[in-house]
């Protein structure tokens, strides 16, 4: 590989006095994450420099480097403009993946660290929530702490006043909608609650929380006309496999009203092409539902699995267009439906591919499914989530409207004589 890369020089980069003999391997490595010839050659360039910075520093064989030592050397890199610190992270992820790394000594743990790691255990062995719930929970918690300014002066979690939460709840409403900040206020009073057991806190402070007013149904579903959905998905390039790849995840969206959690969570063997239909591993149930793979659905999936997604190892169906390659964030499939709205030019007020699932909702409605049909589909627990669609069939409600009374002719003549 390092031949094929520099036919000339390749003896200059095997022959690095301390990661010489790693520079085959990582090129390999670079070229299976999806990394271009013209980056893995500049990466490998950038190696010499990265060589350089770390055998003056004493290390002389690749065993004695740590994580730890490559965060200090990313450190030094990442402000100047050459791309190393780049080229030392993706050289941290190859020696790490390989298990060449030293192992770091662990750092003592924080204050903040220690009380969080008991809150994550309280959530998980006593209340039973699930990781990502706890990952909510435990980032409230870290926000509270930190506002306090606990690493440094623990006592004043110790001193914790109504005030002090009214001051934390008053900086959050600044940055936040009233339904998140009644989210965060519920994980507050629960950090509280489990403070207070633990004699961190006085108890009673839980409860001296006003929860922001949040009126039921207050909005309406976010969903767009069926039409602009059409001409949204059509709008999207399929000539490229960037494009494939999107305008697959968003036609399934739209096909079988998914979460964005479950398009990341899809794999290739959710899809049995034998009896024609696809699995949903669905979050928030954790009941897998099985739906059968549409005709326009298989076509498209062809489509990208022939020319959209790359050749890799990895089972997830939609994979990161940017290398290094790998399982797609969530956080990608909301860039991908911002960029492609932009583009196509349409009145898409939704910053969000969540609004796709809504408008399956709402044209199910209107083709007359029933509300059990639709809650099966769409993963929901009760009728009530369902019923929230209903307000946004205008048309149908405006049949079962009743007429205003009409005032007869004469009446209001003969109650003016009586």
């Amino acid at each position: 590989m390092l031949k094929t890369l520099f036919p000339k020089s390749h003896h200059r980069y095997a022959s690095l006095p301390l990661l010489g003999s790693i520079v085959d391997g990582f090129a390999q490595w670079s070229l299976e994450q999806g990394y271009r010839r013209c980056t893995r050659r500049q990466q490998l360039q950038r190696l010499v420099r990265i060589d350089r910075y770390l055998w003056r520093r004493g290390f002389r064989r690749v065993a004695e480097i740590s994580r730890r030592d490559l965060d200090v050397c990313w450190t030094a890199f990442h402000r100047r403009p050459s791309h190393r610190a780049s080229t030392v992270r993706a050289l941290r992820h190859y020696l790490d993946g390989c298990g060449l790394l030293r192992p770091s000594a662990p750092d003592p743990p924080s204050r903040t660290c220690t009380q969080l790691t008991a809150y994550a255990t309280y959530l998980r062995e006593v209340r039973g929530i699930q990781p990502s719930t706890i990952h909510q929970h435990v980032f409230t918690a870290t926000q509270l702490l930190d506002h306090l300014g606990y690493e440094t002066t623990p006592a004043r979690l110790a001193a914790l006043t109504a005030t002090d939460i009214e001051g934390f709840v008053r900086q959050a409403g600044e940055r936040l909608s009233r339904a998140t900040l009644q989210h965060v206020v519920a994980r507050l009073r629960g950090i509280l609650r489990f403070l207070a057991v633990t004699g961190a806190i006085r108890p009673g402070l839980d409860t001296q929380i006003d929860t922001p007013r949040l009126y039921r149904l207050e909005q309406l579903p976010r969903a767009l006309p069926w039409s602009t959905v059409r001409a949204f998905i059509r709008s999207i390039d399929r000539t490229t496999p960037l494009g494939l790849r999107d305008y697959t995840m968003f036609f399934l969206i739209a096909t079988y009203g998914l979460r964005v959690s479950e398009v990341v969570a899809l794999t290739l063997d959710d899809i049995d092409w034998r009896s024609g239909s696809i699995r949903i591993p669905q979050r928030k149930t954790g009941t897998p539902l099985v739906l059968p793979l549409t005709d326009a659905a298989g076509m498209a999936l062809v489509r990208y699995l022939r020319r959209g997604r790359p050749a890799l190892s990895c089972r997830q169906l939609f994979l990161r267009a940017r290398a290094p390659a790998g399982m797609l964030q969530r956080t990608a499939v909301s860039d991908a439906f911002q960029a492609w709205s932009k583009r196509s030019g349409l009145e898409i007020p939704y910053q969000g591919p969540h609004c796709l699932r809504h408008s399956y909702a709402v044209e199910l409605l209107r083709r007359g499914a029933s509300l059990k049909s639709i809650g099966d589909l769409l993963g929901h627990r009760s009728a009530e989530s369902t019923c929230v669609y209903l307000r946004l069939a205008t048309e149908d409600l405006r049949e079962v409207a009743l007429a205003v009374p009409q005032e007869r002719p004469g009446h209001r003549a003969q109650e003016v004589r009586s």
